[in-house]
């Protein structure tokens, strides 16, 4: 009897370590079992915007990275809150990951329940840099110009919207040069410029892809880049920087998760998007669309983004 009580003690504590070293299939608790199923990559915009294109794209990067399907889920609603509390509500396991647009930085200050603390960041993936226009026939021909001009009578800027990274860079604008900028919200980026052309308004703040052709055909003239450095698919037009304005505001976007990845999760993810932004198929769509492949690994990221929110809320809660 006692040598059969041995025999049982011994198989059951053999049981118990072969349980503990197998991990949870789906829980994503080791580096050789995550990920072990599909990943939900959750996007705060509609299908066909920037967000859903820049999303789609990196699914399609990281999937052979990671081995499983990325399904693009489009949860839009008030401002991007609704997708970004929605990933802030799943299991920090690494199966719900969303794309963080610039918004995540602002909303915070926008009686919202959300901030970048909030979230793992897993990195930043691309940038929109900001650009101001203005009519073809403005008298307005640098930004020095526009900036005098505004300080003597106010200015009506187009925007893509009330509370939109534009509309927010109408007011930097104003903040760091003493214009006098009225901000009008149109439902996007290219109603924007539109009004713009149909002189409607002064000038306007969008992305460069809302203004890129429409400067080639010499409807419009760009007055500036809000960003480092000059972008390549409008080589002539100084940045803000160039002109002695000290002004950088962009539509940038990263991946993030909910709070509390493991630590070997975090890792495969971020050195999954890593390579994945790296890949031609990816960078070929962010181009294409008139922005930039720019990179932060997470800790630049979360850095960044924290940057981003106190500059931001600087403004957005005056």
């Amino acid at each position: 009897m006692k040598r059969k009580l041995m025999v049982l003690a011994a198989s059951a504590a053999l049981m118990i370590t072969a349980a503990g070293c197998s991990g949870d299939p789906g829980g994503g608790g080791g580096t050789d079992t995550f990920p072990s199923k599909d990943l939900t990559l959750i996007v705060q915009a509609a299908a066909g915007g920037g967000s859903d294109l820049s999303s789609r794209a990196l699914a399609t990067a990281l999937e052979p990275i990671l081995g499983k399907s990325i399904v693009v889920e489009n949860r839009p609603g008030a401002s991007g809150s609704t997708a970004m509390l929605y990933v802030k509500d799943q299991p920090a396991d690494g199966y719900t990951i969303g794309f963080g647009p610039v918004e995540i930085a602002m909303l915070g200050s926008m009686n919202y329940d959300i901030h970048p603390s909030d979230f793992d960041l897993l990195g930043q993936i691309m940038l929109g840099p900001g650009a101001l226009s203005v009519p073809a026939d403005s008298p307005y021909n640098t930004l020095a110009e526009f900036v005098e001009g505004a300080k003597a009578k106010p200015v009506t800027i187009a925007n893509s919207g009330a509370g939109s990274i534009w509309e927010l860079g109408a007011l930097i604008l104003a903040e760091q040069t003493g214009a006098q900028v009225t901000p009008v919200p149109f439902d996007g980026g290219a109603p924007a410029v539109g009004a713009v052309l149909g002189n409607q308004v002064d000038a306007a703040v969008s992305g460069v892809n809302e203004v890129k052709q429409n400067l080639a055909d010499g409807k419009l003239k760009v007055l500036a880049l809000f960003h480092s450095e000059r972008h390549p698919e409008m080589p002539d037009v100084p940045t803000a920087k160039e002109q002695g304005f000290d002004i950088e505001v962009g539509g940038w976007g990263g991946i993030y998760a909910p709070k509390g990845l493991p630590a070997d999760v975090k890792k495969t993810l971020e050195e999954g998007i890593a390579k994945a932004v790296e890949a031609d198929s990816y960078k070929e769509v962010i181009t294409s669309s008139g922005n930039l492949v720019v990179y932060k690994n997470a800790a630049d990221f979360a850095a960044f983004a924290q940057s981003e929110f106190d500059r931001f809320a600087e403004i957005l809660t005056k």
